[in-house]
């Protein structure tokens, strides 16, 4: 502490006791200072600031924008082609009536040269003056004088022209006919200019339709008429109306136009009065809705509440012939990875990530909705280490491929079914509990977030689980008050929580009010997609409250647009697809390639391991239609009437058991090789005529029934 308050106070002054001499301090080498170029004071400052501009304008930065605009430009010089191709002979009968005008106008300006009509006035006045005063032999001489000049001007000025018009016309004929054409292209040229008149035009006006035009003009008009921007006062001049700024384009992107602008300030709209405004904004561009392709410009991309990125289609985006699924040809695939999904109005490959989601599918019948969600099932038939839970509410032939890889299939929603859907739900629900009891044993090195991972997948035996239910409204519809809820609160937990353990949820229905698919389900979905429906109202429904306002509405599509909807992946992201195509006989062929996928990793469980046909199938063994169609008829039945199995058929395939009754039902059967220990069959205390399922498994190979 001493020397502290020592050091503390020594002399710091030379010459006072106790001052010490300082260590020398070591030179250092002076930094040189660095004037900035900026300076206010530097009188060349504003000469060399570099301007903060792109290089190159917006169309030439990449290559792909470049080859767009140069494709654009060929095509509109090949479109101004062919308009003014067509009308080359209506071109070609103008300029011949112009050039007779022109010749006609031509002979009325040379003719006072011609008939020397400079000598005329003199002559005119000396024959008066000659008839006032007759006995003034001076005048009559001077008029004889001025009288004979002009005829001999008139002699050598006719002579002259009409020598001149001879050789050139002997000149025409005896030229060559490639000559000749170019004669006479030189002078009907100059005669159809000189035969024009102010309202005389020679080309109609090529009006190009917007596919092949569009500028930073039309997009303001189309703003103001929609009422996003203020129009001004008549008296301003409108240059000086508010307009966008266009930070990119318009630009050729694809088949179509690229822009992105911002609003004015100071108008008070937003991008989102934008999105809303798409329908008016298509009509002032004098095209369709489905074409004018909008969204926000988030502050992650560089955007703000007022930037707005537009794309205008040439033509319609969504029509012509479907693009097949990759997946079709796939050996295999891995739903850990985003699975591939359609295409978006510009070509862009669009895939959807599963895990860790749940997805609702909803819109009008026959648009497309099974096609597209059976996209999602296939992708899992090529992952050996999926476990599929599917249920069929129509019973229809869509997902009876599936028997041959499905853990637990339900078809139909008859009374068997739904008690067959009912203990798939509970069987579910014992799964998820009993994975999350092991997940939460586990120690965090190996299970951080709490979730299923793909090593303790493969570790553990817990494949990831697709539960696809087809046609909820089906169920919903059938089933009591007390059941519906039931089934309703156990949808919502295995939705809400079984994520996490590896549960994916694939939902469809046609009608998604809160009396067909209630609200608290469809509200803790993540992923949504909707296929045409019939208003914005509907399309919310499927989508999400308010997404049509935002641009997510899927009643602008229409008939025509099947297999094309509105894709919701997020709360502030959607985009308009074309889901790619996987037809019946391609997805019956992936599902057996599915088969074999778990034959090959010991994977085949439940329903699938014990379906005589499915294996059949398999081993490349035929099955009779008729038993394989019946057994499925039966899948949750021991026995059946033969009025239930007809209808169940007929569900299945009604071209081929519309027309069947039980006479021919046997016959068939019979045929098939089917032995009936009995005709009559007891069910719920009454017996009558019907089919025992043993029976008809006893028509499958013994090989078969063996394996």
């Amino acid at each position: 502490m001493t020397q502290g308050v020592i050091e503390l106070f020594k002399p710091t002054q030379p010459g006072t006791p106790g001052y010490a001499v300082p260590d020398p301090v070591p030179d250092v080498p002076a930094v040189e200072a660095v004037e900035a170029v900026d300076r206010s004071d530097n009188p060349l400052a504003d000469w060399l600031t570099v301007p903060d501009v792109p290089v190159l304008p917006a169309w030439a930065r990449s290559r792909a924008s470049l080859t767009a605009n140069v494709t654009a430009l060929g095509r509109l010089v090949w479109w101004h082609s062919g308009y003014h191709g067509v009308r080359a002979p209506k071109y070609l009968v103008k300029t011949v009536l112009l050039a007779a005008r022109g010749f006609y106008r031509a002979t009325v300006g040379v003719w006072p040269t011609l008939s020397a009509q400079d000598h005329s006035a003199a002559v005119k006045a000396l024959r008066a003056q000659v008839r006032a005063k007759p006995e003034d032999v001076e005048l009559a001489v001077r008029l004889q004088m001025a009288h004979a000049a002009r005829t001999r001007t008139r002699r050598w000025r006719f002579g002259a022209a009409a020598v001149g018009v001879t050789a050139a016309a002997a000149g025409v004929y005896l030229a060559d006919p490639l000559l000749q054409t170019g004669i006479a292209a030189a002078v009907s040229v100059p005669l159809a200019h000189l035969g024009r008149g102010k309202e005389t035009k020679l080309h109609d006006h090529a009006a190009p339709p917007l596919r092949v035009d569009m500028s930073a003009q039309q997009l303001n008009d189309a703003l103001r008429a929609a009422g996003l921007l203020k129009g001004g006062r008549a008296s301003d001049d409108e240059k000086d109306w508010p307009r966008v700024s266009c930070t990119m384009g318009p630009v050729r992107d694809g088949r179509g136009w690229a822009v992105i602008f911002d609003l004015p300030r100071g108008g008070g709209k937003t991008a989102t009065d934008v999105l809303a405004k798409r329908e008016v904004i298509a009509q002032e561009l004098g095209v369709d809705e489905i074409q004018v392709i909008m969204s926000r410009v988030r502050a992650a991309q560089g955007g703000n509440a007022g930037r707005v990125s537009m794309w205008v289609a040439d033509d319609a985006p969504y029509l012509g012939t479907p693009n097949p699924s990759p997946l079709a040809k796939a050996d295999t695939f891995s739903v850990w990875d985003p699975i591939p999904f359609g295409q978006d109005a510009r070509g862009n490959r669009i895939t959807v990530p599963v895990m860790w989601q749940s997805m609702f599918f909803g819109g009008l019948p026959r648009r497309g909705k099974t096609f597209t969600q059976r996209l999602m099932t296939a992708a899992g038939l090529l992952d050996a280490w999926v476990r599929h839970y599917v249920a069929d509410g129509k019973g229809g032939a869509d997902w009876m491929p599936m028997k041959a890889v499905a853990h637990r299939l339900v078809m139909g929603a008859e009374d068997d079914a739904i008690e067959a859907l009912k203990a798939m739900l509970q069987e579910l629900l014992t799964e998820m509990e009993r994975r999350f009891a092991l997940l939460r044993e586990l120690p965090p090195s190996v299970c951080p977030e709490g979730k299923l991972t793909p090593e303790i997948m493969r570790k553990y035996n817990l494949p990831v689980i697709f539960v696809t239910i087809d046609e909820l409204q089906e169920y919903f519809t059938a089933m009591e008050k007390d059941d519906r809820n039931d089934v309703i609160n156990n949808l919502c937990r295995i939705a809400r929580r079984g994520p996490a353990a590896g549960f994916i949820s694939n939902f469809v229905s046609q009608r998604p009010d809160a009396d067909s698919v209630p609200t608290k389900l469809r509200e803790i979905i993540t992923i949504r997609y909707s296929t045409q429906v019939v208003d914005k109202t509907s399309s919310d429904m499927v989508l999400g409250k308010g997404k049509a306002a935002q641009g997510a509405d899927a009643s602008v599509l229409y008939e025509e647009h099947k297999g094309t909807g509105v894709l919701v992946t997020g709360p502030a992201s959607f985009v308009t697809v074309r889901a790619d195509l996987m037809d019946g006989p391609a997805f019956a062929q992936l599902c057996q390639r599915g088969r074999q996928l778990r034959i090959e990793t010991d994977q085949l469980t439940g329903d699938a391991a014990g379906d005589v046909t499915a294996a059949a199938e398999a081993q490349g063994i035929r099955v009779p239609a008729v038993v394989s169609d019946v057994l499925e008829v039966m899948r949750h039945s021991p026995r059946m009437n033969t009025a239930d199995l007809l209808n169940g058929l007929v569900n299945i395939d009604e071209d081929t058991y519309g027309d069947w009754n039980a006479e021919q039902l046997a016959k068939e059967l019979e045929l098939a090789g089917v032995k009936r220990t009995s005709k009559q069959v007891k069910i719920e205390g009454t017996n009558a005529a019907g089919y025992q399922r043993r029976d008809i498994e006893g028509a499958v190979p013994a090989e078969i029934l063996l394996r």
